[in-house]
């Protein structure tokens, strides 16, 4: 007698194996988080007493706490979002309710596609409203008003729907039309939309949220656009943006792609830093292009999405892919939407377990970020600037090892300030 189970039966128990040792492993390494913060909260590092008072590092462990256990609830609730669309029957459900509407066809797939990620959307609202207006603004770092809240939350839907929705639909009619490798055409369109996306951000998108002023004071400017042609980097411009309306978080980034890259400055960062720290910070930003971090990173994310779009192509032709999640795929039909979905829901839950390469190289390249802004501007002026950073952002000082090592994408600041040497108090 045949005791092997069905093979759709063999996969849900998978994706339920899956889902669990994710959750449990996401779980153990918050609590571990938050009990060594804790621990630590009431001793400053000794290499920062003379920097960081006590009541700063007993705030910084008080934000950290409560941000790991607000990851921790929205982790059990993404997770419990993903169980009722999967094996509760959620996504096939609203799967049937289009197919009665619109019938089978392109616009009941893009339809299909567009109400799965609104229901979501929705669903996350109350957790991402407590963030901002709860656990940001306790600690003193949210400067949203509710109606600012509402008009980005609408404007971002807008411009999701904008790019995401005709995107979808050539996906989905390539599925349908372009044969067994489909999924090589889907991942150029990807690869296109990408690039594409790089050229409109700075120029086009950013804007809708942002205020974006040229720099205007000459000698900062000066000292800026002095420090890009010693590192042989020409940007569009260098702005600033008005991100104390929405946090008083302070940062630095450049933005763009080929002729639109822009350098962008927080009007909190300029409040914050000396002119020779700023230029420390921009050195560091100027490292990831010298390294070309970018672009290797593009090219990575490349053909890691052309790997996901091939196993999809497979996945798709698979009957038990669908049973084994709750949904019934149909026989005479189309199934590209449900295959997208489905694939896009259980990818993710293998994240947690390859977290620690990913994090470690990107470790590797702020640390070589870090070495080239000190070739530029030497070590006392970044070191400088990220202790008041680390500190003005209430960054802990003492997280827990494992924590980083599946987590941060940048050093600790115990072991990134380490490198620079003695760490020397602003003036």
């Amino acid at each position: 007698m045949d005791t092997a189970l069905p093979a759709h039966l063999l996969w849900t128990w998978t994706f339920v194996a899956l889902l669990v040792a994710s959750l449990l492993l996401r779980g153990w390494l918050y609590a571990r988080q938050i009990r060594h913060v804790a621990r630590h909260r009431n001793q400053v590092p000794a290499a920062f007493a003379p920097h960081v008072s006590a009541e700063q590092h007993a705030k910084a462990a008080a934000y950290t706490i409560d941000k790991t256990r607000l990851a921790l609830t929205e982790a059990v609730w993404s997770a419990a979002i993903l169980v009722g669309w999967t094996l509760l029957g959620g996504l096939d459900r609203l799967n049937q309710a289009l197919l009665r509407w619109l019938g089978d066809g392109l616009p009941q797939q893009v339809a299909l596609v567009g109400a799965f990620f609104a229901i979501g959307a929705l669903l996350e609202l109350p957790l991402a409203w407590w963030r901002t207006f709860r656990l940001e603004a306790a600690h003193g770092f949210n400067q949203m008003t509710p109606g600012l809240w509402v008009a980005d939350g609408l404007k971002g839907a807008a411009v999701a729907a904008a790019l995401g929705l005709p995107l979808a639909a050539l996906v989905l009619w390539l599925y349908d039309a372009a044969g067994p490798t489909w999924w090589l055409w889907a991942w150029l369109a990807w690869m296109a939309f990408n690039t594409t996306l790089l050229l409109l951000y700075p120029r086009v998108i950013a804007p809708l949220f942002n205020r974006f002023e040229p720099l205007a004071d000459a000698h900062l400017r000066e000292r800026v656009e002095s420090l890009l042609a010693r590192c042989g980097f020409r940007a569009a411009g260098v702005y600033v943006m008005d991100g104390s309306r929405r946090s008083a978080h302070a940062n630095a980034y450049f933005t763009g792609f080929g002729p639109a890259k822009r350098v962008v400055l927080f009007d909190t960062l300029l409040q914050r830093l000396e002119a020779a720290q700023i230029d420390a910070v921009l050195a560091h930003e100027l490292g990831h292009a010298h390294h070309r971090h970018v672009l290797k990173r593009l090219v990575w994310m490349g053909l890691g999405s052309g790997a996901a779009l091939a196993l999809l192509g497979w996945l798709s032709q698979q009957l038990w892919f669908y049973f084994g999640l709750g949904v019934t795929p149909s026989l005479t039909g189309s199934n590209a939407a449900l295959a997208l979905l489905l694939f896009g829901m259980v990818l993710p839950l293998a994240g947690v377990f390859v977290a620690p390469l990913f994090s470690a190289l990107s470790r590797r390249d702020e640390y070589q970020a870090d070495r080239y802004a000190v070739q530029q501007t030497g070590p006392s002026a970044l070191a400088g600037a990220l202790l008041t950073l680390y500190r003005d952002n209430a960054s802990t000082l003492t997280p827990d090892p494992w924590f980083v090592r599946f987590f941060y994408s940048h050093p600790p600041a115990a072991d990134r300030l380490a490198r620079l040497g003695p760490v020397r108090e602003p003036a």
